[in-house]
């Protein structure tokens, strides 16, 4: 059995374990088919998510091919558990920074807007990410691999636990890890991240290590729960089709349709309002 499968086979067990505990332990009540589902589900997870590693990984390939730096081998002999761990850290170490100066550059934050604006978050919202946030994070996170000459197993390993742990920080359960919670990122911390009470430039901007934002002042962690979530009164494409379905089975397989058409043409709106116009003061 290849990697990718093992790797593919991990990320579907995950999410299907994550989506029982959502609906055994909720930490809000929401519907499992939100508002938004199928945007998150098939146009940001499957289709851009294809799109995107299709781009990405000509773009590793062109600049690996302009350098030749991979043919150096500057990490080749590094054990296989010290290079996933080097890019382990040094990618997350990265996201903090990045992520924290994309709420505040006005142009950054139109690269990560869509990611907030989930309204419902769980197992699936993560993956609501505009594709040039994508193009940037993903080439920064895979390209180094490549050029030091990492094993191809690294990028494997990558991929699952970025995959993994995105759906366990926005899944909706009810969970409290203690001590753990100034190590390891969790639900506890990233939804408050994304709760509309919180002014910007925000807090918790950590993805796996939650200790940066300990360390850097940027933790918030009280004992209540945020009460909403989303980009609150900024103008951002997010209505679809709320119309209800009529009566009968074929009356439900067009009400579906017409969800999923609305959907799909959200998401368009969703990345095409990276260049709107700013506001002036």
């Amino acid at each position: 059995m290849s990697l990718e499968l093992i790797s593919l086979l991990i990320i579907v067990g995950w999410a299907l374990f994550v989506i029982v505990l959502e609906r055994l332990f909720p930490y809000d009540e929401q519907r499992f088919f939100r508002d938004g589902f199928f945007n998150d589900f098939f146009m940001y997870s499957i289709v851009q998510a294809y799109v995107m590693g299709v781009t990405i990984a000509a773009v590793i390939r062109f600049l690996d091919g302009t350098t030749g730096l991979s043919r150096l081998n500057l990490v080749s002999d590094w054990p296989f558990w010290v290079q996933c761990v080097f890019f382990f850290f040094l990618h997350d170490f990265y996201m903090y920074w990045f992520h924290r100066l994309q709420h505040r550059s006005n142009v950054l934050w139109r690269t990560h807007e869509a990611h907030h604006s989930v309204k419902d978050i769980d197992w699936v919202a993560g993956s609501r990410s505009h594709p040039v946030e994508i193009l940037i994070n993903q080439t920064v996170e895979f390209a180094p691999i490549v050029l030091l000459g990492a094993a191809p197993e690294v990028a494997i390993f990558k991929a699952t636990i970025d995959a993994c742990w995105g759906m366990w920080i926005h899944s909706n359960i009810d969970v409290r890890t203690g001590w753990l919670q100034y190590v390891i990122n969790g639900p506890e911390m990233h939804r408050w991240h994304h709760s509309d009470e919180l002014e910007m430039p925000g807090k918790n901007f950590s993805t796996k290590i939650a200790t940066w934002d300990w360390i850097f002042g940027t933790a918030y962690l009280p004992a209540h729960k945020p009460k909403s979530y989303g980009l609150g009164g900024e103008d951002f494409p997010l209505k679809a089709y709320h119309g209800q379905p009529s009566p009968g089975v074929w009356g439900s397989i067009k009400h579906v349709a017409r969800v999923c058409a609305a959907d799909a043409w959200v998401y368009i709106k969703q990345c095409a309002a990276m260049f709107r116009p700013f506001h002036r003061a």
